[in-house]
């Protein structure tokens, strides 16, 4: 559900339509077998219960709906948000559902489920725990937190209250990292969490409304998406790096005009990103925002990237069509050549490679 307050009503409005499958590709007999590949996270319709997860191998095989195909009877859950891989087992995050199904990552047989979280985000993990960012009531901007769930018993041990909004989270050197996207407002800071002490180091500003980040050879790339049109001032977008040291901004690389980025990844020495149809590239060391697009995705029309991902000389598209057809995925080359495209659940939302 990455949604803010403003976009709610219009989301609550597709409720109505029913979902439809207007088309269907892959195998969807369970084949019990999804390492060497990319799990891909469908969110589906949110309040509707329909979140799914496809596989796709390596070699460009496709199979649907997997959770449901190896564990008969049992429903994912409502509006899947994240998944987080730890060992042998995949947490999949389900937002509306308020709960996290454990599955064995490899064969995804149902493990268990862990609840009591309150519209939960994304997780990270350290030492046999995880770490899950929560909105709490998304009308309250205080009861923001993140969740420390003891992995040897699934269950929630500790709540950190945060700032408004904490929702990409990533763990390193014994410090967790929380972007504040702002919930149904607008953020623009990094919290810094001592995992040790269950503290709060420190607060660094960054551009408006973060919603990716990236750690890469002791920095943290932050991409921001800056405040859109319907807020009171719209702000473009901002490449935040943070010096993971001492916590301070060393660079900041601004967008010009409204451009709004999107899907922040570090693949092989470079930063890739999304803006509107448009995919990007750019050096890690780079001191300027690149003023072109590696390709564009009009020609699929594709007017706002569901999900992303780079690896292995390719690069991975999500779309999630009018949110209430079956989405799809499109495998470019680097060059942004179209290689395969494929058609998965509802919303693809993300992408995480399981080899």
């Amino acid at each position: 559900m990455k949604i803010n307050k403003l976009l709610l009503t219009a989301l609550a409005g597709s409720l109505f339509f029913v979902s439809c499958s207007d088309d269907d590709s892959g195998n969807n007999t369970a084949s019990g077998a999804y390492d060497n590949g990319m799990i891909i996270l469908n969110q589906g319709n949110f309040g509707r219960g329909n979140a799914s997860v496809s596989f796709l191998s390596n070699d460009m095989v496709l199979e649907n709906n997997i959770f449901e195909g190896v564990n008969p009877g049992r429903i994912l859950g409502d509006t899947g948000q994240d998944i987080g891989f730890e060992d042998d087992k995949a947490y999949i995050i389900l937002n509306v559902s308020n709960t996290i199904e454990i599955v064995n990552r490899y064969t995804f047989a149902h493990i268990g489920t862990i609840s009591g979280l309150e519209n939960p985000r994304y997780i990270t993990f350290r030492n046999n725990k995880a770490y899950v960012t929560n909105w709490g009531d998304g009308e309250v901007a205080t009861d923001d937190y993140v969740a420390i769930i003891d992995l040897a018993t699934n269950t929630i041990t500790t709540e950190i209250p945060v700032a408004e909004g904490p929702e990409r989270i990533i763990e390193e050197n014994g410090k967790l990292y929380v972007a504040h996207k702002g919930g149904y407002g607008y953020g623009n800071s990094i919290t810094v969490i001592n995992a040790n002490t269950n503290s709060v180091v420190t607060t660094i500003p960054v551009g408006d409304v973060p919603n990716s980040l990236e750690e890469e050879n002791g920095k943290l790339y932050v991409l921001s998406e800056g405040l859109p049109s319907w807020a009171s001032t719209e702000t473009a977008g901002r490449l935040s790096v943070i010096n993971l040291s001492n916590n301070t901004v060393t660079a900041t690389l601004n967008f010009t005009g409204n451009a709004h980025p999107s899907n922040l990844v570090i693949e092989d020495n470079k930063i890739y990103f999304t803006e509107g149809s448009d995919v990007y590239s750019m050096a890690l060391n780079a001191t300027a925002i690149p003023s072109e697009p590696i390709f564009t995705t009009t020609q699929q029309s594709i007017y706002g990237v569901s999900a992303f991902a780079v690896k292995d000389g390719r690069i991975y598209v999500g779309d999630a069509r009018d949110n209430n057809s079956n989405g799809r995925v499109y495998v470019h080359s680097l060059n942004g050549t179209l290689q395969d495209t494929f058609t998965v659940g509802l919303i693809p939302s993300g992408f995480y490679f399981n080899d």
